[in-house]
């Protein structure tokens, strides 16, 4: 793994990639809080989509006075998140990229806890925990990893080497508190329109190299209704309600995806070191998903193929255990 770019700084060069849309309400708060931060930022670049609510006049403020550089690009049409978070990347000059959401705050130390991370290791990519937040800045009382499941248990094995695994039974890592070496990045783009950008990522960086985890919040991750994406329903009830709306759909959107990772890791094999493992991974948990969409409408039919799938591994192995077959049981 190359060292990262110093531009003639010997701790490295750290480019922070933003993208924003219609976030002007939150936007200055977060600008602030780059712009606070105990180790600043060697450049940062933000890609606005066509925003409608001032944001353009909020950056172009801040480029006045910003402590660092800061280039910012207003897209001719909408990319959508996806390829106007890659787009913002694309342009970092960083050896290090760190991603940055318009509407959370960051706390002063995240970007010298990131810095350090990399620099006492040769992890590819970092991500930490978060405090949530609500839209008038309060503190809920939650981690962001406490809404995943992720335990301390997931987090040792994560950063021992299992990532790729963990990954496979759901998303984990959120793009708000990523982190990267750029390189690694131009292996992985460009990224699919019809994925999440930090999906992607993750389980690509997993197959690439190591992460670093950052276990303390290094950011306040805000959850308010109009953001694009969150950490999802944060009660029972409310996660229960979601599966029954979305139902099998999910699992065929899964599988598609799962389908074009496959493709992208067997079309650069040479470039991942543990690919053959993965695409056998990726096919085994591609089955899975197809046996869960088949699953009958009659209680004991479906109990039946449950109990197998559940006796083969699959639901230990692909998805959430217990939860994954209670929700297999219950929701129909």
């Amino acid at each position: 793994m190359a060292e990262i770019i110093s531009e003639g700084n010997e701790l490295g060069f750290i480019s922070v990639a933003m993208c924003t849309f219609n976030g002007s309400r939150f936007l200055p708060s977060q600008l602030a809080s780059i712009a606070a931060q105990d180790r600043p930022p060697d450049e940062l670049v933000v890609c606005d989509d066509g925003s409608s609510d001032g944001c353009d006049e909020i950056l172009k403020e801040f480029c006045r006075c910003a402590p660092f550089p800061t280039q910012v690009v207003v897209n001719d049409k909408t990319l959508g998140s996806t390829k106007n978070f890659e787009k913002a990347v694309s342009l970092c000059r960083g050896g290090i990229v760190v991603l940055a959401d318009q509407d959370d705050l960051w706390y002063p130390h995240k970007l010298k806890r990131i810095e350090e991370a990399f620099l006492r290791s040769s992890a590819v990519a970092v991500f930490s925990d978060a405090d949530l937040i609500d839209e008038q800045s309060r503190l809920l009382g939650l981690r962001l990893w406490e809404t995943f499941s992720f335990n301390s248990g997931d987090q040792r094995r994560f950063a021992n080497g299992q990532a790729f695994n963990i990954l496979l039974k759901r998303p984990l890592v959120t793009g708000a508190t990523l982190a990267f070496r750029k390189e690694c990045f131009d292996l992985l783009s460009p990224i699919p329109a019809n994925y999440v950008h930090d999906r992607w990522l993750s389980f690509l960086f997993a197959i690439v190299g190591r992460y670093q985890l950052v276990p303390d919040p290094l950011i306040k991750y805000r959850l308010h209704k109009g953001q694009q994406m969150g950490p999802g329903s944060l009660t029972l009830r409310d996660r229960i309600a979601k599966a029954r709306t979305i139902g099998p759909r999910s699992y065929l959107e899964e599988i598609e995806q799962y389908r074009q990772l496959y493709e992208r890791l067997e079309e650069r094999s040479g470039s991942f070191p543990h690919s053959e493992r993965a695409l056998e991974e990726i096919q085994r948990k591609i089955s899975h998903l197809r046996r869960r969409v088949r699953l009958p409408s009659t209680s004991a039919a479906r109990a039946s193929m449950v109990l197998q799938e559940m006796f083969n591994g699959g639901y230990w192995r692909y998805a959430d255990g217990w939860k994954s077959i209670v929700k297999d049981l219950v929701l129909r």
